[in-house]
């Protein structure tokens, strides 16, 4: 892989401020043609016939649901595995085997029926608010140092791309899958979100599990998930705060989430981490423990507060600690293999009772979804491999580059799923998006080891 110059070249500088204000100026222009479209009226609300109020059967089939899950999906994890597949696609699919999808609603709702969803909806917030709390603690800022250039470049590209051909895939989606009480501002800026997005835990595993980790290209794609992983989470931050609220209030929240970032780097940052400095073992006393879990539900209210997602306050008080202290490799060994192995199985039920892969009937509703699956891969990857290609590196490496970028796997889910709770995409386009998501991850390890062998 060849080198670039250590210092950044005022080329790139002036071409990304270009990119930049030209993906600015684009969606802008999408956003004043599509403010005229007229989306149908939305579906009326089905009848719910569930027996809510029986909780003892609501709690008996919140276990059953979850020990189904867990069941299922480690079995696919596990046989997926064999075709080289990382788990999260066996545990995405167990989810939706048990969904209405596959089994039918009769079926489905023996061991995953409505009245379960409240209880199911808290336990998979939970186990999201945990989750990313652990990928805020992996967060490794040193990553971003190195091949500085390179990394940013690549990353901003593989989002400003994705996010313009999404808004523009908004213009024909807003008029077919949406309806009158989504605006289009909100559509679009979420439709470019979801097709920006790059699982990083996923794209990880499989750098690991083809010995390229400590790579030089290890170093940038991992670079690049990480600078991914925080502006998305910061536009989706924007994008909640859109949807949520009026214009008046929209700048509440933009200068809300702003000042929150701000004071979790001035001030919360450096407080925890002279509680994490003095700590050498990776065994937590109860009182630093009760300190930092209070921190995380402080955090995930205050960003609810704000407005935007909860999971957003916990990513940022997990990006604020240090990855490499005692504090975070003590919560990454406690909480990691509950979070994945529990709470996750409730996420990807919930995941699997709202995908609902027969509302997505008819050629031209499939088209569309060929046509997402399309639009998300040439915006991932091509904007990758140009950026890749444009600050030095080769064209396999670059190509390598893209592939591992257009991962997105549970990532996506949470995205997908905040958007759905928030009444900007409806079910037909969150089968599609969810299928998109499962298409691009599985994807990823068969080109990646058609371009570069395990151990390169």
């Amino acid at each position: 892989m060849r080198r670039a110059d250590a210092q950044f070249p005022y080329r790139i500088a002036i071409v990304y401020g270009l990119m930049v204000v030209g993906t600015v100026g684009a969606f802008l222009l999408v956003r004043s043609y599509g403010s005229t479209l007229v989306a149908p009226d939305s579906p009326a609300p089905r009848s719910s016939t569930a027996t809510t109020h029986q909780q003892p059967d609501a709690i008996l089939h919140l276990l059953l649901a979850l020990a189904a899950v867990i069941i299922v999906g480690q079995v696919l994890a596990k046989a997926f595995a064999f075709l080289s597949q990382p788990p999260v696609i066996g545990e995405v699919v167990a989810g939706i085997l048990l969904g209405p999808s596959l089994l039918g609603r009769e079926y489905s709702e023996l061991i995953l029926p409505d009245s379960v969803a409240p209880l199911l909806a808290v336990v998979a917030q939970l186990g999201i608010i945990l989750y990313m709390f652990i990928i805020g603690l992996e967060l490794n800022a040193t990553l971003l140092k190195e091949r500085l250039h390179t990394t940013i470049a690549t990353s901003h590209m593989s989002i400003l791309v994705p996010f313009l051909l999404g808004s523009l895939l908004a213009l024909p989606l807003y008029t077919r899958l949406s309806s009158k009480d989504v605006e289009f501002t909100s559509f679009a800026l979420f439709m470019g979100v979801a097709i920006s997005i790059t699982a990083f835990p996923v794209l990880a595993r499989i750098l690991t599990d083809f010995g390229l980790a400590r790579s030089e290209l290890g170093v940038v794609a991992l670079g690049c998930a990480a600078i991914d992983d925080v502006t998305a989470w910061c536009l989706l931050a924007g994008v909640s705060g859109v949807a949520r609220a009026q214009v008046g209030q929209g700048i509440w929240v933009a200068a809300g989430t702003l000042a929150y970032i701000t004071l979790m780097f001035v001030a919360v940052r450096p407080f925890l981490r002279r509680i994490s400095s003095g700590l050498k073992t990776e065994s937590l006393g109860r009182g630093t423990t009760a300190v930092f879990i209070i921190a995380l539900l402080l955090s995930a209210l205050v960003s609810e507060f704000i407005g935007i997602h909860a999971a957003f306050g916990a990513f940022l008080l997990g990006a604020v600690i240090a990855n490499d202290s005692a504090v975070a490799r003590a919560f990454i060994k406690q909480l990691e293999a509950v979070v994945t192995v529990l709470f996750l199985p409730a996420f990807f039920a919930l995941t699997g009772m709202r995908t609902r892969i027969d509302l997505v009937s008819g050629v031209d509703q499939w088209l569309i979804c060929g046509l997402i699956i399309l639009v998300a891969t040439v915006g991932k990857f091509g904007g990758s491999f140009v950026a890749a290609r444009f600050t030095g590196l080769g064209w396999r490496e670059a190509a390598a580059i893209g592939t591992l970028m257009n991962t997105r796997g549970l990532m996506e889910l949470i995205v997908l799923n905040i958007g759905l709770d928030l009444g900007v995409i409806s079910p037909t386009l969150f089968a599609m998006m969810v299928l998109m998501a499962l298409v691009t991850t599985m994807a990823t390890s068969p080109v990646l080891r058609l371009l570069i062998r395990p151990g390169d």
